[in-house]
This record gives structure tokens, C-alpha cells and sequence, in this order.
């Protein structure tokens, strides 16, 4: 009990020069851990220079604030008050179009006077391929409802999401003098996608000049021309006369010089390759002498006579003929015979049958029109593409108020007239048909597009008809209605078509179609000039032969 109340009693306070004495005096302390460690009390004379230092800090942040406060004060209050931040577009560049050699078809120029770059086209002869273009567009307070470039006719269009590209965006300070103190980019621009087409400029500017010299010093209201590989649907040149200026349409300034465009009756805006329908007279001849050979309706060999025309009894007054002439008596032919010289007559028989002779008959000249395409779109990548018209008794019927079809409207179909239409380039695609044997290729303007070149169909026919339509298309250009394009440098086939329009027909649409070389073709082609007085004897036939001369010595690599 003793020692627990000793102990209880024991006073614990231990004097500080204890503490001292031990952590001086013994040894072996851990001083990692900071045993025996000493605490001394800091310096004096740190405390004056930190108290120093933070007295040269607060002079310091004083006069800097004074500065700003009262000397600069007015004219930051100013600037911070008129100065504003916005969000400002930058423009994406339009993907470049090229032609098959790399030469620009489209491209953008620089202008310094405003934030977008100037869409600029290779002309004359491109306006209806390339197309135009609307400019982005701001309201009134300079807002732009309109950020983007958006493509509005021919390739511009088409491939517009390809072109476009993507807009960027910049943090602009300005200023209430709209001057710019400070920019920063928040987003760069992407560049829009460039087009290698499968064009040869060089030929689309060359056709384009000679259709329309001869336009305008013929009186033919306008022209077109398509130039295509039978083989993969490639189309070299697709001209249309006249055209508009894409510049002009783009920035939509000129209101007098599109108004004019709008006024003219040849209509401008018309491309005329895809767009226009127009009567084709005889170059549907060879078709439908491929499907009466098909059918068995005639032998190759089989010869039909003609006096200059034939008649039959009208059906109003039959006691009277009514006659259906041949643009002259013929004699006997056969077929190659009849396609070189184009025997009307001829192909009035194999289509609607005279006498002992069967014809084809509407049906089937209608479902052999259809065969090599005639009638449906191409398929071609342009907008606003058009499809022909085959005259049948259902079209009649609507159109004529119930009218029922005769003998005589088989004839004029067969023979490309009455209410057929057609496009030039539904006219190239089915004549490159009659070349490579049977294959409806897809025209396209892209370069390497494997897509379209597999979209091919295969008419199914034998190739033994077309040996006997290509060897009459032979023999026009080497002694019947198309000798204008026998050349010494390249063996063509062609035949040429003559459409008569109108009630008096004092016009007619002037046309060749054909392919070369004949042996183992590569192109084919149509021309087609428009509305031209019927008594002019230069037309569709004298522009192939004035390109392939031209060609000839520019592009000789075509006839290899």
C-alpha cells in the first residue's frame, strides 16, 4: 500500500533543462525519425526579410493595380465595353474536278475581299457538266443562314457531298470599328474531296466550238454531242449548245446577264445530252433491224424493192391511198443495204409488213426499242436525266384522245418518227450495244468508278445480228448517207438520221450515231443538231467529221 501511494503521489512534471540535457547528452537516437532532436525557436532575422518580401509584393501589386485602375481605366472600360467575341466560320475549300489528265475542270481562286474563296470554271463547253454553284449567304446583321457551298446543276450537284467538304470555326475579338484585336482557331477547316473525271477536255472544247459555229451559222437552234467507251461506260466528252456562264450563275450578281438566259427561247439552262428529247428520225433503224432478225421476221439476204414509196388504203376514204414515201426510190436492197442507204420504205415493211411481207408490229418495235435502252434513263451520274418516249396504241390513246393506232403510225415509229423521242446519250449508250455485241453499259463521269462499270446489262441476242447491222453501218460511211466520216486514219460505222419536224417540217434535227474503230470498236458516238432549216445540207455529219480530223492530229491515241 506504501508504494502505491508513493506513487500516486509522485509529481510527473519534468523541468525543461531535463529535456535539454537528455537529448544532448545521449547518444545512439534514430534522428531519421527525429529522436533526440532539439527544437529551436526561428530566426529574428528570417521573420525581417519574410515580412520584407511581402511588403515589396503588396508596393508592387499596388501600383499595377493603381496603374490599371485610374491611369488605364477609362480606356479598358472602353474596350472591355465595345470589344466583343464571336463565333466566325472559315470556309472550307470545294474539292478540286479534274479531267481524265488532270487538268482542271473546277477549282477555287482567292479573293481578299471576301471570306470564301470564288468557284471558278474551265470554259467554253463545261457549264452543263460541271454545273454551278450557290454561294454561302448572310441576312441583313451579317449572319450567315447559309455556311455552306451547295452544288445546283451538273457534277456540282451530284457529287456535292463529296465537294463540299467541312467548315471550320475561329473566336474572333473585335472591336465596336469592326477591328480585329485577337483571333483564335477553334476548329480547322477539311478540305472537300477532289473528282477525276473520265472527260478528255481537250475533245469536249474542240466539239463544243464546232457545234456551235455550226449552231450559229447554220441557223440551227442549238446542238449536243456524246462521246463514250462502249466497253465501260466512260463518257470522253458531253457537249450541250447553248450554254449558260457557271461564274455568272454562281454569284448571282449579273441580274441582267442571267435575265437573258431566262429570255432566250433556245433554252439555255437545257442540257441537251440528258435533258432534251427530240425526234431521231433513222439512226433507230438499226435496232429494229437487229430485232427483225431476232424475230425471224426477214433473212439478211432477203431483198425489198423501192419505188420511192408505198400506199395502202386510207382508212377515212378507201376508195383513196394513202402513201408513205422513201426519201428516194432505192431499188432493190437488202439489209446491209437498207441500213447504208436508209431505206425507208424498207423498214416500213420489216415494221409494220406490206403484202407478202411481215412486219415486226408495234409490240415488238417497241420491245426492242426497249431492249437497247430507248425509252428508260441511262443511269448516268448527272441530274435530272430524262427518259425518251416509244409511240405505242396505249401512248396514243392518252395522248390523243382515244385515237386508235393504224397501220401507218407502225410505219412512221419504224422509221424514228410520229411521237418518238429520244436523249443523245440514250442514243450513245444503245449504239455502243450494237458495237460490243449485246451490253447495255452505264454512262458515267468518274473516272474509275467500278460501281457503274459493273452495272451492265446483257441484251441476250445473237451475235451473228450484229455482224449484219455493224457491217451496214460499214457500208453508209463507205458508200451510203455517211461517207462525210470515211477517214483514212480510222474505219467508222455510223448511220445518220434525218428527223422532219413540225406541221410543215420546213425544220428537222440533223443526226449521226456511230462507233469506231469498226474492227474492234473502243467509242461510240452521237451527234445531234437541233431544229435547222430542212433545206441545209450540212449538219450532225460534217461536225463527226471535223472532231475525228481534229482529233486525228490532237488526240491521235483514241484511234489506236
Amino acid at each position: 500500500m506504501l508504494n502505491k501511494q508513493k506513487i500516486k503521489n509522485a509529481n510527473f512534471f519534468v523541468e525543461p533543462d531535463e529535456i535539454f540535457l537528455d537529448s544532448k547528452n545521449l547518444q545512439n537516437f534514430d534522428r531519421q525519425q527525429f529522436e533526440g532532436r532539439i527544437e529551436k525557436p526561428i530566426p529574428k532575422k528570417a521573420i525581417f526579410f519574410v515580412g520584407i518580401f511581402f511588403l515589396l509584393f503588396l508596393v508592387a501589386f499596388s501600383s499595377r493595380l493603381g496603374y490599371l485602375q485610374i491611369q488605364k481605366g477609362e480606356a479598358y472600360l472602353d474596350r472591355s465595353t465595345n470589344n466583343v467575341l464571336e463565333k466566325q466560320v472559315i470556309f472550307s475549300d470545294r474539292g478540286i474536278i479534274y479531267d481524265r489528265n488532270k487538268i482542271e475542270l473546277a477549282w477555287n481562286k482567292k479573293d481578299s475581299d471576301t471570306p470564301t474563296s470564288i468557284r471558278t470554271y474551265l470554259s467554253p463547253g463545261f457549264s452543263h457538266l460541271l454545273g454551278y454553284v450557290s454561294y454561302p449567304m448572310q441576312d441583313k446583321t451579317g449572319n450567315y443562314w447559309q455556311s455552306n457551298f451547295i452544288g445546283k446543276d451538273g457534277l456540282e450537284k451530284e457529287y456535292d457531298q463529296s465537294l463540299e467538304g467541312t467548315n471550320g470555326s475561329k473566336i474572333v475579338e473585335t472591336d465596336a470599328r469592326k477591328v480585329v484585336h485577337s483571333e483564335n482557331i477553334v476548329n480547322a477547316p477539311l478540305r472537300g474531296k477532289d473528282l477525276v473525271t473520265t472527260v478528255d477536255s481537250r475533245i469536249q472544247t474542240e466539239l463544243f466550238n464546232l457545234i456551235k459555229n455550226l449552231s450559229q451559222n447554220n441557223s440551227f437552234s442549238g446542238g449536243a454531242g456524246v462521246l463514250m467507251n462502249v466497253q465501260n461506260g466512260e463518257v470522253l466528252t458531253s457537249v450541250s449548245f447553248p450554254e449558260y456562264d457557271s461564274e455568272v450563275l454562281s454569284l448571282g450578281s449579273d441580274s441582267q446577264k442571267i435575265q437573258s438566259y431566262l429570255d432566250d427561247k433556245r433554252k439555255v439552262f437545257l442540257d441537251r445530252t440528258i435533258s432534251g428529247l427530240y425526234t431521231p428520225g433513222s439512226i433507230v433503224k438499226p435496232f429494229f433491224a437487229v430485232g427483225a432478225l431476232a424475230e425471224g421476221v426477214i433473212d439478211p439476204s432477203t431483198k425489198i424493192l423501192s419505188t420511192g414509196s408505198i400506199s395502202i388504203p386510207n382508212p377515212y376514204f378507201p376508195d383513196q391511198k394513202t402513201v408513205f414515201k422513201d426519201w428516194r426510190a432505192q431499188g432493190w436492197v437488202n439489209m446491209v443495204q437498207a441500213l447504208a442507204v436508209s431505206s425507208d420504205v424498207y423498214f416500213y415493211e420489216i415494221g409494220g409488213g406490206f403484202q407478202d411481207q411481215k412486219g415486226l408490229g408495234i409490240a415488238n418495235i417497241e420491245k426492242y426499242a426497249e431492249l437497247f435502252g430507248i425509252g428508260e434513263k441511262t443511269g448516268v451520274d448527272l441530274p435530272d436525266e430524262k427518259e425518251g418516249i416509244i409511240p405505242s396504241p396505249l401512248w396514243k390513246i392518252k395522248n390523243f384522245n382515244g385515237d386508235a393506232w393504224r397501220i401507218g403510225d407502225t410505219y412512221h415509229t419504224a422509221i424514228g418518227q410520229y411521237g418518238f423521242q429520244v436523249t443523245p446519250m440514250e442514243m450513245a449508250r444503245a449504239v455502243s450495244a450494237i458495237a460490243n455485241f449485246g451490253t447495255l453499259v452505264t454512262p458515267h463521269y468518274i473516272l474509275g468508278d467500278t460501281e457503274k462499270e459493273k452495272e451492265t446489262t446483257n441484251i441476250g441476242l445473237e451475235k451473228k445480228y450484229f455482224d449484219v447491222v455493224q457491217e451496214g453501218m460499214r457500208q453508209s460511211v463507205q458508200v451510203g448517207t455517211s461517207t462525210s466520216v470515211d477517214v483514212p486514219y480510222v474505219q467508222v460505222a455510223a448511220k445518220t438520221g434525218t428527223a422532219q419536224l413540225g406541221v410543215n417540217k420546213n425544220k428537222v434535227n440533223s443526226w449521226i450515231i456511230g462507233f469506231f474503230p469498226y474492227q474492234n470498236p473502243k467509242y461510240a458516238f452521237t451527234i445531234m443538231m437541233e431544229a435547222g432549216p430542212s433545206s441545209n445540207n450540212i449538219g450532225a455529219s460534217s461536225i463527226m467529221r471535223q472532231l475525228l480530223d481534229w482529233m486525228s492530229v490532237n488526240t491521235p491515241e483514241y484511234f489506236k
